[in-house]
């Protein structure tokens, strides 16, 4: 795929098929993520990746009821989204690869942004789907979650991506004109 086609092809997928993704395929999505730069090249970042089904469900339910007691506002839709027992917060896609971040790196997760951007256009480019799922993020950092997925303590999740085979390609939506400030 050329370049300018993935960037503009990536999308946030949310449909997935049952199909797993090849371990080796998984490794040259996490390879694409660590080509991303990193401040000072510390290289903050730790993958974690679930494949496992029923551990997904569990994380599922968990994360919907941690933010449905969280006492944070949440966005308009979103505790009734969270309370329908069907809705799975990760699409039921049959991988997560969570990239987590150190905890004492001064700029882990503005890395870890970089190195999930970097796996998810390399999703596109294998013609898979991926998507940041930020409602996971919550609960992956709870004591029973890193326990459950033998997370090191130097590290705090940033970035669960989901990661399958697309039912359907998602529609290109519009992006607004850029706001651009020439100087000189």
């Amino acid at each position: 795929m050329e370049f300018w086609d993935v960037i503009r092809g990536r999308r946030a997928t949310r449909s997935y098929t049952d199909e797993p993704v090849a371990r080796g395929t998984l490794v040259r999505l996490i390879d694409a993520a660590i080509q991303a730069p990193s401040a000072m090249n510390l290289q903050p970042w730790h993958f974690t990746v679930i494949q496992n089904r029923g551990l997904l469900d569990d994380i599922s339910a968990h994360a919907k009821r941690h933010l449905l007691s969280a006492p944070t506002t949440l966005p308009e839709g979103m505790r009734e989204h969270l309370s329908d027992g069907a809705f799975h917060i990760f699409y039921h896609a049959p991988a997560v690869i969570l990239v987590s971040g150190e905890t004492t790196a001064a700029w882990a997760a503005e890395d870890v942004a970089l190195a999930a951007e970097n796996l998810m256009l390399a999703a596109c480019a294998l013609g898979l789907g991926a998507c940041w799922i930020g409602l996971a993020q919550a609960w992956l950092d709870t004591t029973e979650a890193r326990k459950r997925i033998d997370l090191p303590d130097a590290f705090r999740p940033i970035a669960p991506i989901v990661v399958g085979h697309m039912r359907a390609r998602p529609t290109a939506v519009p992006r607004k004109a850029p706001e651009i400030n020439w100087i000189g």
